[in-house]
């Protein structure tokens, strides 16, 4: 959107285009939108001298408030929507350098003399206006009859003086006299007398307003009243509160018939101003939700043969604009969007709408809805790939599309096509934005799980449906069983037993891990502990240890070390007992303060373990900076030695940590032991300890002991 920021009357312009934007949807009249903004433009430039003259002038502030009444602004919300414009945008494009201050309270008081002249220019109307139409209507009818009986003189005074238009015509319904406010409604041009009523068929009247008609000339009823529309003689229509009723003579016999017309045109265009900004946005002018459902499930019950394209579309780093720029000039990036998106709209039956925020959605219909979606998507990704210039920038306006097209005669409803739409364009923003996707039944029960799964986690751990399984870890040197890992499980009520791979990314995101890591912590803890009793009171021959992970948020987390302590004091369970593992991936780059947390529990005596060991690229020399006792071998290093003989490489690359880590006073841990054969050759590479279903799966705790009870009897 190019602006001449350096012109003066350019920057008054564009302060006339924001205010006729915001007050345009809530005017009462028949201008266009670039007819309506030339008639704002004087008082834009009346606004700027006010807000820069030597003396403030509270006058010509109200005479500005009472001219937008006489614009037809006399919504209360139009006052209210001008002085948000006068506040936000006048100093801005009218104000100079070094008297922001001064011009910014200048400003304040033109509101309050704007807000003064508006409010008594449509006191003043309103009284007027309601005076005149409710002595006309309640008078018309009665002194109109009365005045036939009584004095020629007297109905002509109240026939000719009266504010609503009224006729009288034969019960032919030839039209015999009518007064001037009836000629002026009409035009003042042509001939009314002598028509008959049954000419004024207009296309949209009320489909019962004729035969109330014929109900009434056939002295079948008194009157009857309806909302009628009528052709001007310029051929504009004239929208009327319709009232027609026999007169009678002395003898109770109908010699005429009455009409009394109240012009309700500009109040018909009120209410289609309101219906326009009930289903249309105020920022963009583009259709809203509102009207986006209603044209969606139009569609989708189009019938046989027919077809439905819909692009759902999210703005790629739209919060960043308004965080740096300014909620401002992310409204004038959202208008400048919306332009371009309107003119990728360009076949029959395409709509384009704005659903709140920086999502819009582009719709698209017929028998080939399936090909020209994607060229419409394909239109939209062309609009904007061109940078947008807002305040003297050029912004990048790209985003996420996702696609879903399918048959109108389908069972789909709108909110479940805008939901699919919705999962597929996070799907788009996930692989890197800029980009569309197409909907996938397959993926789009895989995110509905996921979202369901992540709102059901906090309810999970307050019912208690997370339990821990144990899987052991073996000394190579004598096969017993020295520990065992913790592995958190959730026994979800619809979905069974889940793993952790099912919601342990979810909990982070969520940050749902740090309390839930807690509780395995603690009641790892608690189990550590009752092995120790156990060993202490000669039940056990080797006292088993326990293994934690701790996910990268859990590191960051303030309180890791205090939780820590807490937990083993509880337990009673000594810190040499526990291990927490953590990701070499999580490490990588670490900064001190990052560390400092792993120092201060490797010094209290508690082991940290560096699990999936070779897999973050990490380098080697950093092994001396961590606090680390244990390296954990990732599992795929282990996958070369499932048979013999062993790939020479994992042999090598294994036996070279293995020779660095003793070198460092480092334990080795490998996973992923599946066979015998591994199990020897890792023993062979002189590593301590191993865990994998080779020696036994995750089970509960009590399984782990009786293995340790086996292995030292055996």
């Amino acid at each position: 959107m190019n602006e001449a920021v350096d012109d003066p009357d350019s920057r008054v312009e564009r302060f006339a285009t924001i205010w006729s934007r915001t007050l345009f949807p809530l005017t009462a009249t028949s201008l266009t939108r670039a007819e309506f903004e030339a008639l704002l433009s004087p008082l834009a430039h009346r606004l700027r001298d006010a807000l820069h003259a030597r003396v403030f002038d509270a006058a010509e502030a109200r005479s500005i408030g009472a001219a937008l009444v006489q614009a037809h602004c006399t919504d209360p919300e139009a006052l209210s929507r001008t002085l948000d414009v006068v506040d936000a945008y006048l100093v801005l494009y009218c104000g100079v350098d070094g008297r922001q201050e001064e011009l910014t309270a200048r400003a304040a008081r033109l509101q309050h003399a704007l807000a003064a002249g508006f409010a008594g220019a449509l006191r003043e109307r309103t009284l007027s206006e309601q005076e005149a139409i409710s002595r006309a209507a309640l008078a018309a009818r009665a002194a109109v009859e009365q005045a036939l009986h009584v004095s020629e003189a007297r109905f002509r005074a109240v026939f000719e003086g009266a504010a609503i238009g009224i006729s009288i015509a034969s019960m032919d319904g030839t039209i015999l006299e009518v007064n001037d406010a009836l000629v002026a409604m009409f035009g003042g041009v042509g001939r009314l007398r002598g028509r008959n009523v049954r000419d004024w068929g207009h296309p949209d009247d009320p489909p019962t307003v004729w035969r109330l008609y014929e109900e009434l000339t056939g002295a079948d009823r008194e009157y009857f009243r309806a909302e009628k529309p009528f052709y001007r003689h310029d051929g504009t229509v004239l929208w009327t509160n319709l009232t027609v009723s026999l007169l009678r003579d002395a003898n109770g016999v109908p010699n005429y018939q009455l009409a009394l017309f109240e012009d309700t045109t500009e109040r018909r265009l009120l209410n289609l101003r309101l219906r326009y900004e009930a289903t249309h946005d105020a920022l963009t002018g583009l259709p809203n939700r509102t009207l986006f459902s209603e044209r969606l499930e139009k569609a989708l019950t189009a019938g046989e043969g027919q077809r439905f394209g819909l692009c759902y579309l999210d703005l790629d780093g739209f919060k960043t604009v308004n965080d740096s720029l300014g909620h401002a000039a992310g409204d004038r990036l959202l208008v400048e969007v919306a332009d371009r998106l309107q003119s990728c709209a360009t076949a029959p039956g395409e709509i384009v709408a704005r659903l709140g925020g920086d999502e819009f959605v582009a719709l698209t219909t017929g028998p080939r809805a399936h090909v020209e979606v994607h060229e419409l998507a394909g239109r939209i990704m062309n609009a904007l790939a061109g940078p947008v210039r807002v305040d003297g920038r050029e912004l990048t306006a790209r985003g996420s599309i996702g696609i879903v097209e399918g048959p109108a005669a389908g069972e789909r409803g709108a909110a479940e096509v805008l939901r699919s739409a919705d999962i597929t364009m996070y799907r788009a923003k996930a692989a890197g934005g800029n980009r569309y996707e197409v909907a996938d039944a397959d993926a789009d029960a895989r995110a509905i799980t996921r979202h369901g799964l992540t709102t059901a986690l906090p309810a999970a751990l307050e019912r208690g449906e997370f339990f821990i399984e144990y899987q052991p870890l073996v000394h190579l040197g004598d096969g017993t069983v020295r520990g065992a890992e913790a592995l958190v499980r959730w026994s979800h009520p619809q979905h069974g037993i889940l793993g952790p791979d099912r919601f342990i990314t979810l909990a982070e995101h969520t940050g749902l891990i740090v309390p839930l890591g807690r509780w395995v912590l603690d009641e790892s803890a608690r189990q550590a502990r009752q092995w120790q009793e156990a060993h202490g009171a000669g039940l056990d021959p080797v006292p088993l240890r326990v293994n934690v992970n701790l996910s990268p948020c859990q590191l960051q987390h303030p309180r890791l070390v205090a939780d820590t302590v807490e937990i083993l004091e509880r337990t009673g369970l000594e810190p040499g007992a526990l291990c927490l593992e953590v990701t070499e991936s999580a490490l990588i780059g670490a900064d001190d303060d990052l560390l400092k947390p792993l120092h201060r529990l490797a010094e209290m005596g508690v082991d940290i373990a560096l699990d999936d060991f070779g897999t973050g690229y990490s380098n080697l020399a950093n092994l001396r900076r961590l606090p680390v006792s244990v390296l954990k071998l990732d599992r795929s290093f282990t996958q070369g030695m499932q048979h013999y003989p062993a790939d020479p490489v994992d042999l090598k690359i294994v036996e070279g940590i293995v020779a660095l880590a003793h070198s460092l006073d480092l334990a080795v841990t490998v996973e992923g032991v599946e066979t015998g054969a591994q199990a020897d050759q890792l023993r062979e590479l002189g590593c301590d300890t191993a865990q994998g279903w080779y020696y036994a799966r995750p089970g509960p705790a009590e399984r782990v002991r009786e293995l340790a009870l086996v292995d030292a009897a055996g």
